[in-house]
């Protein structure tokens, strides 16, 4: 495609590789994960990735409540106290952008411009949602769980509070949370204090900040963020297919030090231990694959145990660097047949775009390194 797109749900798409000042806008206010952070099985909070749709709002939570109401015999008002105070679990969880490598697509949708470092695990700690639900009393004609948060904003020119809703059933599954804290500490600002909701395995735009309340209603919801936003899809025609859960990813810890613009790697020549971690929440990471060719060939490597079940699972492979330049590749693969792919699929959102990690890396033979400065003091 050769010339600039208008996509009505995405915006417009970008034929070329320049950043646009709106997309350096947005990616100043939003970070992804760096990929050194990958050595830490639980992500320490300031380096977990954020997406953050409008602006974070301020909350005081004295007076804060969360309302619960629509097609339910009984409507709560809960409090945080209320919350801390029912039944507490801790789940690690890991968290993706479902625009996670929108960058590399072309052309490319204008929005947040991820490369492939948009996600994180953490320690949720709240709540079940299930047992209020049921406190609440559910209609017999309940179907979807409609959850609003507190952030505000345009976006395809429709003023709204950010919305999302998931079917009823997997609203009362046992691991989706209404949680406080992240990492045994309050919830920040920027990570949706005072609650916010957590659904396992699925893409991060499900997992509603600053909540505000649940609805339960009757019918599919068809607010812009169910129903325009967060689609797949590779033609003008149709709505294409909701995001949901997370397709199979790995990503590995680039080894050697890093060009400073390009980030190509140096290593010298010999044996280094890769690493990285996996994740799939479409089923259990099973198998991850290692390649020091681009893709053209591949091994299999060491699988670590996953945290919980909705958590990466650690791997490593012990990899011998030749002379020469090498292109590193790694891919999973999960319980349910789900194969990351080797290359990135088009699309006119922006989404569900998990092909493999590449990192450039050269072997070469280290004279010397440049001597840190203290070295030159008496």
């Amino acid at each position: 495609m050769s010339k600039t797109v208008e996509s009505r749900i995405a915006g417009t798409l970008i034929p070329t590789p320049d950043i646009t000042p709106e997309e350096l806008q947005l990616a100043v206010r939003n970070h992804s994960m760096p990929l050194e952070a990958l050595h830490y099985p639980i992500t320490p909070i300031g380096l977990h990735y954020l997406l953050i749709h409008f602006d974070i709002p301020v909350v005081d939570a004295g007076t804060w409540e969360l309302a619960i109401g629509g097609h339910v015999e009984r409507r709560l008002r809960l409090s945080l106290d209320d919350i801390k105070s029912r039944p507490q679990t801790t789940i690690a969880v890991t968290l993706e952008c479902a625009g996670n490598g929108r960058a590399r697509l072309s052309p490319r949708p204008m929005s947040q411009p991820w490369l492939s470092e948009a996600v994180g695990t953490a320690e949720w700690t709240g709540t079940p949602l299930g047992p209020i639900l049921a406190e609440a009393g559910l209609r017999e004609s309940a179907r979807e769980v409609v959850f609003t948060g507190l952030d505000r904003g345009v976006q395809g020119g429709i003023d709204q509070l950010y919305e999302r809703s998931i079917p009823l059933a997997d609203a009362q599954r046992p691991e989706v949370m209404l949680v406080h804290a992240i990492n045994g500490q309050p919830l920040p600002p920027q990570h949706g204090f005072p609650v916010r909701l957590i659904v396992p395995g699925w893409y991060g735009m499900t997992h509603v900040k600053w909540l505000r309340s649940i609805t339960v209603t009757d019918a599919p919801f068809e607010g812009y963020q169910q129903a325009r936003a967060y689609h797949y899809r590779v033609s003008d025609q149709g709505e294409g297919e909701a995001v949901t859960r997370m397709l199979p990813r790995a990503l590995m810890v680039p080894p050697g030090v890093p060009d400073f613009m390009s980030r190509t790697r140096f290593v010298s020549p010999g044996t280094y231990t890769i690493e990285g971690r996996a994740w799939s929440g479409l089923g259990t990471v099973t198998r991850v694959e290692f390649s020091d060719d681009g893709g053209r060939s591949w091994v299999q490597v060491e699988l670590g145990a996953a945290l919980s079940p909705f958590a990466w699972r650690g791997w490593q492979h012990h990899w011998k660097a030749e002379p020469g330049e090498h292109e590193l590749c790694v891919r999973a693969t999960d319980s349910e047949g789900n194969v990351q792919p080797d290359t990135q699929s088009w699309n006119l959102e922006g989404v569900q775009n998990n092909a493999v990690q590449r990192v450039r890396v050269i072997a070469n033979p280290v004279d010397e390194v440049q001597a840190p400065a203290d070295e030159y003091r008496s």
